[in-house]
């Protein structure tokens, strides 16, 4: 039973070492692959460019937006940022014009959709109106 206990300890030791050691490879692995203009992402999600990496203090020069710069601890950069290409959809461009406008007397437009050609009183006085129907 002794025999089973210390196996058991041994291999959970075992993994404990294995795990860490997975980790700090994929960590220098990231870390690697830092350079100036990389888009990067920090453990407390700030997104930004790399502009500076400074060796020696362990430090990084993120630029947030044009102008605007911050400086972090390189282990606080945790991801790089890759660019996202979305599909273009195919813009549905109708025959005529007469889809885009609402005709008062059509009764099969949607009765909450708003008239686009409402004026700001008008607006208020809708929206009143609703608000004492919904009571």
């Amino acid at each position: 039973m002794t025999i089973l206990l210390f196996v058991m300890l041994g291999l959970f030791v075992f993994m404990m070492f294995r795990r860490n050691k997975k980790t700090k490879e994929q960590a220098v692995a990231l870390q690697s692959q830092f350079a100036p203009g990389v888009e990067v992402m920090t453990s407390f999600g700030l997104f930004g460019r790399i502009v500076e990496i400074d060796e020696e203090e362990n430090k990084v020069l993120l630029e947030l937006s044009p102008g605007n710069t911050a400086t972090v601890h390189r282990q606080a950069v945790t991801k790089i940022v890759e660019p996202v290409v979305a599909a273009e959809e195919p813009t549905v461009v109708p025959d005529d014009a007469s889809s885009l406008t609402i005709d008062k007397a059509d009764s099969s437009a949607p009765v909450n959709e708003v008239p686009r050609n409402e004026t700001p009183d008008e607006t208020l006085r809708r929206l009143n109106d609703e608000g004492k129907k919904d009571s």
